[in-house]
């Protein structure tokens, strides 16, 4: 069924606001997937934090026009979806990622990431970044490490104090 022509300018909107918002992007070939397969996906982005769309090559190159996933305007060829990571960098090539190790019909092309598009091949790097509460995390650790490590030295003249006193203590006791 033809889109009209408002139908077409709000998606374009749609997906624009959405690149606007981005971390990274993901393009995938869906030849040869069942309707079912597709829902999954979706339900999978939905969970995973990501955005998905279908979206016919020509509106998605107008709807990327100005984004930093412009780069991205030569690998629209053929049926392709579109999926941006809304919550961290890696979100949809998580997902996708996921979805691809039960599902050998999506075929990742092209991955944009701050500006630059990356071969379909690297999805596994973008996929095992961190995400945001994990890198939080990671940051945390490497902010208390000085300060733990601090805490630990000024403390062990005490203890090792305390440890020699017990073994003297542990000498006369035996003797």
């Amino acid at each position: 069924m033809a889109m009209s022509y408002e139908a077409k300018k709000a998606m374009v909107a749609e997906v624009s606001d959405v690149a606007g918002r981005a971390h990274s992007a993901v393009l995938a070939e869906y030849r040869g997937m069942t309707a079912g397969q597709m829902d999954d996906l979706r339900v999978k982005a939905r969970e995973g934090g990501a955005y998905l769309k279908v979206v016919k090559n020509n509106l998605a190159r107008i709807a990327l026009k100005g984004t930093d996933y412009e780069c991205m305007n030569d690998a629209f060829v053929g049926p392709v979806i579109l999926g941006f990571s809304l919550e961290d960098p890696g979100s949809a090539a998580r997902v996708i990622s996921g979805f691809m190790k039960g599902n050998q019909t999506l075929k990742v092309t092209a991955i944009a990431f701050s500006g630059q598009m990356l071969p379909g091949e690297q999805l596994d790097r973008l996929a095992k970044l961190p995400t945001r509460d994990e890198a939080l995390a990671q940051l945390m650790g490497v902010m208390t490490a000085p300060i733990t490590k601090l805490v630990r030295t000024t403390r062990e003249p005490v203890a090792q104090v305390a440890r020699a006193t017990a073994a003297v203590r542990d000498q006369k006791q035996a003797a």
